[in-house]
């Protein structure tokens, strides 16, 4: 069974910081690319970062960018995103999801995991 469990989300003020989790099991971790995507109220669904261990790729979204890290432990077959200075427009559901090209792509619909998401709220 594929799964990818999203977790770490919570209510933090602005400035503070957080760090989400993806624990992915069920297919080949090491292979895939592992994006991290929100949603917003109201909004649609946006790509926040993606990372590539087999091709040496990482990516950020410019609203992100400076501010949020993302990493890799093969090992645990965990992908992390440290999100700090966070802002109030951070706010939103979560969700990780795998690429199982390992190319990062900016298309939601070229994604074939999706996880269920954790919420993070940021108060002003």
């Amino acid at each position: 069974e594929v799964r990818l469990q999203a977790s770490g989300g919570g209510f933090v003020q602005a400035g503070g910081s957080l760090r989400l989790s993806c624990v992915a099991s069920g297919f080949s971790f090491d292979d895939y690319a592992i994006g991290w995507f929100r949603q917003a109220p109201g909004k649609g669904r946006e790509g926040v970062s993606c990372v590539s261990s087999s091709a040496g790729h990482t990516y950020y979204a410019d609203a992100v960018q400076g501010r949020f890290t993302i990493s890799s432990d093969n090992a645990k077959s965990t992908v992390y995103l440290q999100m700090d200075s966070l802002k109030p427009e951070d706010t939103a559901i979560y969700v990780c999801a795998a690429e199982r090209i390992g190319l990062c792509p900016t298309n939601l619909l070229d994604y074939d995991y999706w996880g269920q998401g954790t919420l993070v709220t940021v108060s002003s």
